[in-house]
């Protein structure tokens, strides 16, 4: 049958499936809860009032369709390892160079930006000590961390996500409680009511332009979510793990961002929220809970570290396909005996050891690196862009392994082409807001440079004889087993 579910790949060959159903199901929700969720969802409520929880369901709504999408693309064929080999497949060789160094310097961006975030909120707990410690210390755990078999990525970011859950399910219940017994807000001097998301200026206070703004602050909330495409190839059972993964985003954005959202601004009518705290520690702190400040920095700290360590789990992987595809240099596509790209590992976790110097050398240098990070939450919507690109290019060229597909895009004929739509308005967003004006504006700097820097890989490795890209097998994958899954390209 090939390889068992538990057995590992030669040394040189391939990577490991050392992740269980737990893993990909807790990495998924760990994906769509990200950190602003608990320190900026106070100035995002400030500029968009109980509109909030309508920019949340409608930006999950959409998410979920590229999801779809990118869940059907994977299981048409299991050879796939990351949207990058997707989009190579689907467009061209050359989109799967843009898309894998794109997703590849985004997370390597943000991962310096999460470790200077934990140097934060280290200091919330000691003030003295000095901010490269805890940088380099966090550097050094998450390389180390990156060099051991997946199944310990999976483990760690199982409990990583689990303490968020824990966090926003006690938040929510508490609140029950408080709404249930009529609390009395000592700060504001109401009580706790569904009525605060209607009684002050109605749930659109700020009209169209503050519901606007806020698809623009909302939609870097959700970076991350796709990580459980490149984790699905490293999963024993993808074709039952993934479709559970997937379905199940929508349910998770109403629990954790909808219903926390609500309890919040339920407890503290929304304008009176402090934006510059997190609403968080704010309504525990109402509960009586004196170390929900505590509590909720430990969560944060946890949920950067998380961050982190999935971006160069997944930047290492993206790397890892660039040199199988002739697109980075051949060092990087060595995999140790149990599974492991370890020189592509090494070389990701290199750039970590950047959040030092970058906090040791101030203001200037931070502001730089704010607009580099501002840049690099844009491209994601290039990254989402593709999947979906690459969904529309399929169904018409396979439309044989769409239509025998056990786990179809809904409505497959519209979604995709509604989503574009909407990445355009999110597009025109980014373009109307101040802060994000000027990064949306210097993106295509970033895609003139991949430009250059395809086209001298591309003659060199003409001028070697070597194909633009590695193909993608269209044999059947050791992990179908039934002989009614999806036929490749080879059977037809």
């Amino acid at each position: 049958m090939g390889m068992s579910q538990g057995t590992l790949p030669a040394q040189g060959e391939e990577l490991a499936r050392g992740l269980k159903n737990r893993h990909l199901q807790l990495i998924a929700i760990g994906g769509a809860i990200g950190t602003g969720l608990f320190m900026g969802s106070g100035k995002m409520i400030s500029v968009t009032g109980p509109a909030v929880i309508f920019v949340y369901m409608i930006i999950g709504f959409m998410i979920f369709f590229v999801m779809r999408a990118l869940g059907e693309l994977l299981l048409s064929n299991l050879h796939y390892k990351t949207f990058g080999d997707i989009a190579k497949d689907m467009i061209g060789p050359w989109a799967g160079f843009f898309v894998s160094w794109t997703y590849w310097f985004s997370w390597i961006v943000a991962c310096v930006a999460d470790i200077v975030a934990i140097t934060g909120y280290v200091a919330y707990f000691n003030a003295s000590i000095p901010h490269w410690m805890p940088a380099l210390i966090a550097a050094l755990a998450l390389t180390l961390l990156n060099l051991q078999p997946v199944k310990y990525f999976g483990e760690v970011e199982f409990w990583f996500a689990f303490i968020k859950i824990v966090a926003i399910l006690g938040l929510i219940a508490t609140g029950v409680v408080m709404l249930v017994i009529g609390f009395q807000n000592p700060d504001t001097g109401t009580t706790a009511s569904l009525s605060h998301l209607w009684d002050h200026g109605g749930m659109f206070p700020f009209g169209l332009s503050g519901f606007i703004l806020g698809f623009q602050m909302g939609i870097f909330s959700f970076i991350g979510v796709e990580l459980v495409g490149t984790a699905s190839a490293e999963t024993q059972n993808p074709r039952k793990t993934l479709p559970k993964a997937i379905n199940s985003i929508v349910v998770r954005i109403l629990i954790f961002y909808v219903g926390a959202l609500t309890i919040i601004m339920s407890i503290t009518p929304w304008d009176k929220i402090d934006p510059n705290a997190s609403p968080f520690v704010t309504t525990l702190a109402y509960a009586g809970f004196g170390i929900a400040a505590l509590a909720i920095n430990l969560v944060v700290l946890t949920s950067a570290a998380s961050s982190a360590n999935s971006g160069l789990y997944s930047g290492t992987r993206m790397l890892f396909g660039l040199s199988k595809d002739g697109h980075a240099p051949t060092q990087f596509s060595h995999a140790t005996s149990r599974g492991v790209p370890r020189n592509a590992a090494l070389f990701t976790c290199v750039f970590l050891f950047a959040a030092v110097p970058l906090l040791l050398l101030g203001n200037s240098v931070s502001a730089a690196f704010t607009f580099v990070s501002s840049v690099c939450a844009t491209l994601v919507l290039f990254t989402w862009g593709s999947i979906v690109v690459s969904f529309i290019i399929y169904r018409r060229r396979f439309p044989e392994r769409h239509a025998a597909s056990k786990f179809k895009m809904p409505f497959a004929a519209v979604t995709p082409w509604m989503v574009l739509v909407f990445f355009v308005f999110i597009a025109a967003t980014l373009l109307y807001g101040e802060d994000t004006r000027l990064p949306f504006l210097a993106t295509p700097v970033w895609f003139a440079i991949l430009a250059v820097l395809w086209q001298l890989r591309k003659r060199r490795l003409l001028r070697e004889g070597r194909p633009l890209t590695a193909p993608i097998p269209v044999v059947r994958h050791p992990l179908d087993e039934d002989d009614d899954v999806i036929g490749m390209e080879g059977r037809r």
